[in-house]
Formats: structure tokens, C-alpha cells, sequence
């Protein structure tokens, strides 16, 4: 019974795309014609994909402001450049933490922290940092996040918006560097070809 409920639970979290299959815990890379300003080159990190839609964050977009302005209880916690990160477009006033366990730590039964693939955790930021700090390599804040409804992002990856990769748990807390290409970089060619794709076309 036990598998067949987890099976039934996988099919509602994962769809499949040709090969291509997004769930919680997989990368979303922008193509390298998608240029609208909030996805250009990008790294989406799904939180959740089910029938109500999808929704994840932007790994790699920090914004000037720093962490202990805003949140100043977890930026000792935080991954540098310890900054708030820009999530995605929506909802841009509340924040959410993702971290990555340190391995051999235990989350189980952990109060304010669910897992979301992996070593890769959401955190409640009402939660306290202390009772966390020594199960987590950092801590990741941002503002916003990046939301699809249902069927939408399907309709992008048939226009070849994206490409669904899979994560590394060190991903979160990527942070000087340019990710897009470290992602790209590490795939099979010529997948990995892309990497080498001009920031701005006209610098080529």
C-alpha cells in the first residue's frame, strides 16, 4: 500500500516533458533567447510542481541590499554574499529561507523545517536560528519567487524556454560565480557548449 501511495504521490508532484521531467528539487536554466529581464539567465529552484501550478525561486539574482538589514537574526547563517536574494517577480514584500543540511544531520520531526529534495530544506524564518545552526552548511533568504499556473510552464518548455536539470545541493547557496554557466558547464555536451554563450550578444 505504501508504495502504491508513493508512487500515486510522485505522478502529482512530477510531470514529464519529453525527457524531461520537473519535481521539487530540479533546476530550471533560461535558454539563451529568453531575455525577459526577470528570467535572463537564470537558475529557477523548484519548490513545488503539482496540479495547483509550479512555483520555485531564483538562485542567482542577489540584490544590494544586505540580509542584516532586513533579517538580521539569519545573516550569520547565510551563505555569501550574505544579501538578500531576488526570488522572482512575485510577492517581492515576503521572504523564504532554503538550506542545505550538512550531511549525516537529521531534519526529522524538526519544527519549521521541511524538506524539499535531498539535503535542500525550506525554512520558516519565524523558526529560531539557533536551533538549526548546527544542522545546515547555510542558509539561502530571498524575496519573492517565481510562479507558473497550471499548464503554463509546460507551454514554455515546448517554446524551448528552459531546460530541466537536475540539482546539486550545493545550488542554493551558489553565490559569486556566474551559476547559469557553472550549471551548463558541468552537463554532457554539447549541452555544455552553451555555457560559453556571451552575457550580451554584442560583446561577440
Amino acid at each position: 500500500m505504501a508504495r502504491a501511495e508513493e508512487h500515486g504521490d510522485r505522478s502529482r508532484r512530477e510531470s514529464r516533458h519529453e525527457d524531461q521531467v520537473v519535481r521539487p528539487g530540479t533546476l530550471l536554466v533560461s535558454a539563451t533567447d529568453l531575455v525577459e529581464p526577470s528570467f535572463r539567465r537564470s537558475v529557477v529552484y523548484i519548490l513545488e510542481h503539482n496540479d495547483g501550478g509550479t512555483w520555485g525561486v531564483v538562485l542567482n539574482k542577489p540584490s544590494d541590499t544586505p540580509l542584516n538589514d532586513v533579517l538580521p537574526a539569519w545573516s550569520e547563517l547565510a551563505a555569501g554574499p550574505r544579501a538578500l536574494y531576488i526570488g522572482g517577480p512575485v510577492k517581492r514584500d515576503a521572504a523564504l529561507c532554503l538550506a542545505t543540511i550538512k550531511v549525516g544531520a537529521s531534519i526529522a520531526g524538526l519544527a519549521g523545517v521541511r524538506r524539499v529534495d535531498g539535503r535542500v530544506a525550506l525554512i520558516d524564518l519565524d523558526s529560531d536560528p539557533d536551533t538549526i545552526e548546527h544542522l545546515v552548511e547555510g542558509v539561502r533568504v530571498f524575496a519573492g519567487y517565481a510562479g507558473w499556473t497550471f499548464g503554463q510552464l509546460e507551454g514554455e518548455l515546448d517554446r524551448g524556454d528552459w531546460i530541466v536539470l537536475s540539482a546539486l545541493p550545493s545550488d542554493p547557496l551558489a553565490g559569486r560565480g556566474d551559476l547559469w554557466a557553472q550549471v551548463l558547464r558541468r552537463q554532457p555536451l554539447p549541452l555544455s557548449l552553451l555555457a560559453t554563450h556571451p552575457i550580451e550578444l554584442e560583446r561577440n
